[in-house]
């Protein structure tokens, strides 16, 4: 495997580890494992299937690795799987949509990074096309925050409203986004469900779920060398241990945020 094939996986894991905060020791040995894992296939880590990581563990075994060796690789190789998604599956995700609702559903998951019970529980209210962010209320700590609302966002979204009330799906006093049965917003469950639903038929094998969306949503802003401090207000993150990494920030600077999906060639129109 060549340098230059590795290089932009590599570069992905790197921001995606970072992230998460892991120690620089930790990333060494993912990286390690991840190019081992990929030497091992001949070809890229990201097209391997869970048969292929079954057969590199029993080879590992079979050469004698010691078993603290292996759990760290199986380590590697879930983190790398569960948590690296590129932006080019991302779009093929969103392109798999079989509906409007679901392709807004999904969409605006990406475009926020908003955890899968703030996207279904979102008001038409919320949406403030005048400054261009959308309010989470009460959300995760019982804080409201803005996040951003992307001009490919707002779109996909007029054009789901329009769709949905010709349906009739947006009746007078129905407060909700995403409506749902009898008055209620659509389930968070169901959410979960379009996203895999989605993934199966856009051949994406790896594990995924809304919580990859909004960790695509972080690992791609800080790709585009977003500072780490805006997107951790962007996602609601507040540790008590880390109060001076976590800054208030203006509705004024989250303008100056580009929303990864507007970054995304090729979205279906």
């Amino acid at each position: 495997m060549t340098d230059k094939a590795i290089s932009p996986l590599r570069r992905r894991l790197i921001d995606d580890m970072a992230i998460r905060q892991l120690s620089p020791k930790t990333q060494l040995h993912y990286i390690r494992h991840v190019k081992r894992f990929a030497d091992f296939l001949g070809r890229s880590a990201d097209k391997a299937t869970a048969e292929d990581v079954r057969r590199y563990q029993l080879w590992l075994a079979s050469i004698g690795t010691t078993v603290p060796t292996v759990n760290v690789s199986a380590t590697a190789l879930r983190f790398f799987f569960r948590v690296t998604l590129s932006p080019e599956e991302v779009g093929r995700l969103l392109a798999s949509a079989t509906n409007i609702k679901h392709k807004a559903m999904l969409s605006l998951a990406y475009a926020t990074g908003l955890r899968a019970s703030e996207v279904v529980s979102l008001k038409l209210t919320d949406i403030d096309r005048d400054r261009m962010v959308i309010r989470v209320e009460q959300g995760k700590g019982k804080k409201d925050r803005y996040v951003i609302l992307s001009p490919k966002l707002l779109k996909i979204l007029r054009d789901w409203w329009r769709a949905a009330r010709k349906k009739g799906w947006m009746s007078p006093g129905q407060p909700w986004l995403f409506p749902g049965y009898r008055g209620q917003h659509t389930s968070a469950r169901q959410l979960h469900r379009i996203v895999r639903l989605a993934a199966g038929r856009a051949g994406i094998t790896k594990r995924v779920g809304v919580h990859t969306l909004r960790h695509s949503f972080a690992t791609h802003l800080l790709e585009q060398k977003t500072d780490i401090r805006v997107i951790q207000v962007l996602l609601g993150h507040k540790k008590l241990d880390t109060t001076a990494l976590y800054t208030r920030v203006a509705i004024s600077a989250l303008g100056q945020v580009t929303s990864p999906l507007d970054f995304l060639l090729k979205m279906p129109g």
